[in-house]
Order: structure tokens, then sequence, then C-alpha cells
């Protein structure tokens, strides 16, 4: 590990809708003895940083109700902190169904803080509107939409209680290149070179988890290939990644529509290093769009 590497303090910016479950993730990190701060204008998040000669690892909770809250300045927030040497920021994304979100606020009463004087909903919506750029670069995601606070605590704990020194977590996504390259990955592969089920009309509507969309793509005899050098590249990378001291690897399946072949390769690889006892994470950003809640 580089002298870098052991002076960089570890910085998790936790953040996602209201009603989510920030806070608590806020409270967990907090008993993982993180140094929490919730709310902290953006502004002094720098300072704060260059500041404080303190190792312990820093959880600071950052939302749209932060009086100087913009997705490009959050965003730009990021990108400074990334380029800190002793600093080693990631962002924990706090998701959950609109369903879910307006059961919550319906349970608790309370408004919503971005539509204070109209319905929920409507409050619930502008929000995840704002924060998709966000969600698209988080190197932590977690759905709670079926999770319980003890169930929230596990996963918040599973990422970042330090057993043993910290595991580098893994994140497998699949999109679409129409839809551009999603913010913050390490390593994109494409995979738009591969047999394309769209174009079999029984196959259209299904995406690369469905048996018969996988049969046809790996009936294509580069799949194969091209599955086993990726996996070897991955497994190249990863000592060295470690060696830095990074605490994520973000790793990309790029297709035309981001909802077959890249999917299925992101499922595939997830699956290959979880059976290496890595820490590993999914997501699909385009089928995600593409949920309704």
């Amino acid at each position: 590990m580089t002298e870098e590497a052991k002076k960089a303090r570890q910085l998790v910016l936790v953040t996602g809708p209201s009603g989510a479950g920030r806070t608590t993730a806020i409270r967990v990190l907090e008993d993982l003895e993180f140094e929490a701060i919730d709310n902290l204008p953006m502004g002094m998040v720098t300072r704060l940083v260059e500041a404080s000669t303190s190792e312990r690892p820093l959880a600071l909770g950052i939302d749209t109700r932060n009086r100087d809250f913009t997705t490009a300045g959050l965003l730009d927030l990021v990108k400074l902190l990334h380029g800190m040497p002793e600093t080693d920021a990631s962002i924990l994304y706090l998701d959950c169904r609109v369903k879910v979100l307006l059961q919550r606020f319906s349970e608790t009463r309370r408004r919503h803080p971005m539509a204070p004087e109209d319905r929920p909903e409507v409050g619930i919506r502008r929000e995840l509107d704002l924060l998709s750029a966000v969600r698209d670069t988080a190197d932590v995601l977690i759905d709670t939409s079926d999770l319980n606070i003890h169930q929230l605590r596990d996963e918040v704990e599973r990422w970042f209680a330090p057993e043993g020194g910290r595991q580098l977590a893994v994140s497998v996504q699949s999109f679409a290149y129409r839809r551009g390259l999603p913010a913050g990955v390490d390593m994109v592969l494409d995979c738009r070179f591969l047999s394309n089920p769209y174009w079999n009309s029984d196959l259209r509507a299904k995406d690369g988890r469905d048996v018969a969309v996988a049969e046809h793509v790996r009936k294509d005899e580069r799949f194969e290939p091209f599955l086993k050098r990726a996996l070897d590249l991955i497994a190249f990378l990863i000592p060295a990644f470690q060696d830095e001291g990074k605490a994520h690897l973000s790793i990309a399946f790029g297709c035309t529509g981001g909802q077959h072949r890249s999917v299925l390769l992101a499922e595939t690889t997830a699956k290959a290093l979880a059976e290496q006892g890595l820490q590993v994470s999914i997501r699909h950003r385009e089928m995600e769009r593409r949920r309704g809640d």
C-alpha cells in the first residue's frame, strides 16, 4: 500500500430521497465509530476535510434540504473529494420505491420537504428527479423498500463495518450506450458485438436474466471467450486496487438497450465474483429507470 493510501481518511457521503432511511444509515455509521455530521452545508465540506486532523472515518449526511444543495454542486463536490489524496470518498445512496415512500409519509403524516403545501407524491417525484444523476454515480446503493430498520442496519454494516480491515466492494452494472456512459465507473466493457436478442420477437420484451435470452446470447461463439477475458482482467485489477487502498471498484457492461446482453454479462460476472468471496452489488441502470415505482 502506498504512503498516500495509508493516510487517506474514509469519507462517506450519505444521501437519497426523504423517507428512504438516510438518517438511520448515518446513525449506523456513527455506531461503527464514524464521525457523523448531518445536513452540513456542502460549501463547508472541503474546509472540514482540509482542517480536520482526525483519523476517524467521516460520514456526512447530504440531501435536498441542505440550504446550498444542487445536483451539479454535489457531483462537483464528489469530483473534488476524489482528487484529494488524503480522502477516500464514496457515495452511499439510500433508494426506495415511490409507493413505499408514499406509504411511509402516510404513516408518519409528515409533509414532504420538496412539496410542503402539496401532495407527498409531488414532492417525492420532484426529489427523485433531482437526485437521479447522483443515484447513477453512487458507489453503494441500498434499496430500502423491503427492509425494516434492523435489515437496513445489517446492510450498512455489511458494506462499512471494519471487520478485519475493509474489503474491496465491487459494483457491477449494466447500461445502454444510447443513454450515455454511467458516471463514476472504473471499467467499461462494450458487449454490443454479441448477438442481440432484440431482433427475436419472442425475446424482445424479456431481459438478460431470462433463461431463453441467456441461451440466445451464450450461443454466440464470442460470448465465452469475452467473459473469460473480462473475468481475468478483473481478477488482475482487484489486487492492484486493494494495494492502493481503494474501497470500491465499479464495473459496467454496456449494450444498445441495456436490457439483454449487458444484463446477462453483469449478472454472470457478479455471480462469479461473489463465488470468489468478494463483496458484490449489482445494478441494471435502464431497468431501474423503466421501473414505474
